[in-house]
């Protein structure tokens, strides 16, 4: 299965859920993509002790799952893009989108 998650809030604890249900679906070899909108682009500072989300996302990336994230929103908070939130458009969401068979929001 293509599944495709948008991410929008930066609620920490539910960042590291979706980290979480991601990873499981990689490991049932489903095609997974993350696509990071409006506050979710902040989830690389969102980590910590109780949610290990930056190893949560290097361990889907390493097992083959693919990040993107709004540049747009990226740019409105002063940000640059990084291995771990790479600048994307709305046309890559479009296209997450139209290629997926499930379409998760967290």
């Amino acid at each position: 299965m293509k599944l495709g998650i948008v991410i929008y809030s930066n609620d920490a604890e539910l960042v590291w859920n979706a980290f979480r249900f991601a990873n499981l679906a990689v490991e049932q070899k489903d095609e997974v993509k993350i696509f990071f909108l409006a506050k979710g682009v902040e989830y690389e500072t969102l980590s910590n002790e109780k949610y290990t989300i930056t190893e949560l996302a290097h361990k889907f990336i390493g097992s083959g799952g693919k990040i993107l994230a709004c540049g747009t929103c990226l740019k409105l908070r002063h940000k640059d893009g990084s291995q771990l939130c790479p600048i994307s458009t709305m046309k890559d969401l479009y296209q997450l989108i139209k290629e997926s068979d499930k379409i998760v929001t967290f």
